[in-house]
């Protein structure tokens, strides 16, 4: 089937590729030049596992190309919308670049086409977009993403499940018709109308953002009475009620979706007249900052009382591992705020220094991480890369002025590290003293 798929960003890029790897013939359309020269080449403009591969495999075998004229889309059966939704100085969703792509999309789409929604938008949204898009004899379906950065390609080709958002039964037809080859997989499909498959996306998000502050919120009260919160999620996480998926308590959550996702939810709950069913969010918000407060007075108590003058190295920018995004990064905020409190820092990341130095280009960044580390007094892993869960305690601690890890995602072996002679101190568990050679 010939698609189009307008906006090149994460989502879009990834979505391209993967339609292409389907067999279906895709042009992606995407206002930015450079970005769209970077992919038509099958270079990633981000970073993302697998992506380029199939980026150049794709575009070496014809299936896929970049543009940026919207008459490539001319002529396409089904046209996704990729747009990113970023959030507003009030909160809710910045739809500016979505209506625009929308507008643009008029100009050449043709009836009988099938207008897909990707992008998360506050609930109301398609419903408002049908009414533009069947007037020019077209259909319009919402099919909300559920992709995880550094799990994007396999989240795409084998989803774990599929929702169409349809006011019209058509449109079923062409989604099954584009999804052929992952509904053979056996993945579920679930059909409702458009204000479900809105809601789906940031219900889920609001969900998975609430788990993760509730052992953030333990790990506070763990941390006063001596108990260990990785303990306490294992033994709750037993419950299958429960389950262990985002009990590990530490820094807390960023990015580009968990943190703008709550709080457009919230602001569209209000818009609503229903603002009280989503209070709570506000508290998991909260639970979630406070984390970075927490870390950064860790540091600040272990080098006695002030941060001013102190060699303190970070590990770790990116929101998560296997991704180079610094949007709400909380290893970022707390390296900046360090800096602020007069620290010496050195920061090191396997991915994403080049889009942090973008945000923040005046701070002290290191390529190599035994640079980074070198004098250090103090050391803080802020993102669980494996590099850095690998990380041998012995030979670091020749390269460092004080062996103090503030293991800020209990990700470390902390037996391991303890046994070299390191102080581990963690969010939500007892802090570790150094071994001492009678106690090896």
């Amino acid at each position: 089937m010939r698609i189009s798929v307008i906006g090149c960003g994460y989502l879009g890029a990834v979505h391209a590729a993967a339609m292409a790897s389907l067999g279906h013939d895709v042009v992606g359309i995407d206002l930015d030049e450079r970005k769209i020269d970077l992919l038509a080449r099958g270079e990633s403009p981000f970073f993302e596992p697998g992506l380029p591969e199939m980026l150049a495999e794709q575009t070496a075998s014809g299936r896929l190309r970049f543009s940026d004229s919207i008459e490539e889309a001319r002529g396409a059966k089904v046209h996704f919308l990729a747009l990113g939704t970023p959030q507003s100085s009030s909160g809710s969703a910045d739809l500016s670049h979505l209506l625009t792509a929308v507008a643009d999309l008029l100009l050449v789409l043709q009836p009988g086409d099938l207008v897909v929604g990707k992008s998360t938008v506050p609930v109301g949204t398609a419903a408002h977009l049908a009414l533009t898009i069947e007037a020019a004899g077209a259909t319009l379906a919402w099919n909300p993403e559920f992709l995880r950065e550094g799990h994007a390609i396999a989240d795409t080709v084998k989803p774990d499940r599929l929702v169409y958002g349809v006011n019209d039964e058509r449109a079923v037809a062409l989604l099954d018709e584009v999804y052929g080859g992952i509904l053979a997989l056996g993945t579920p499909r679930m059909v409702t109308d458009f204000a479900t498959a809105e809601l789906v996306k940031v219900a889920a998000n609001a969900f998975l953002a609430t788990k993760i502050s509730f052992i953030n919120a333990m790990a506070e009260i763990a941390e006063v009475a001596g108990a260990d919160v990785t303990q306490l999620a294992d033994a709750i996480g037993m419950d299958d009620r429960i389950g262990r998926r985002f009990l590990n308590a530490g820094l807390g959550f960023g990015g580009g979706c968990l943190p703008k996702d709550i709080r457009g939810f919230i602001a569209r709950a209000k818009e609503l007249g229903v603002g009280d069913s989503l209070a709570f969010l506000h508290e998991v918000d909260r639970i979630n900052l406070r984390r970075r407060d927490r870390v950064v007075t860790l540091v600040r108590d272990e080098l006695g009382g002030s941060i001013a003058n102190h060699r303190v190295a970070v590990l770790g920018l990116s929101f998560k591992p296997d991704s180079d995004d610094v949007r709400d990064s909380p290893a970022l905020d707390v390296a900046c705020r360090l800096v602020l409190e007069g620290a010496r820092v050195s920061l090191t990341d396997p991915q994403a220094i080049e889009t942090s130095k973008r945000l923040m280009p005046s701070l002290d960044y290191r390529d190599d991480m035994l640079d980074a580390v070198a004098d250090a007094e103090v050391l803080l892993v802020l993102t669980e890369w494996r590099e850095y869960r690998d990380l041998d305690p012995v030979s670091l601690a020749d390269r460092v002025a004080g062996r103090t890890v503030i293991d800020a995602r209990n990700c470390l072996d902390v037996e391991r590290w303890q046994a070299a002679g390191w102080r581990v101190v963690s969010l939500g568990r007892p802090v570790a003293a150094p071994r001492v050679l009678s106690d090896v």
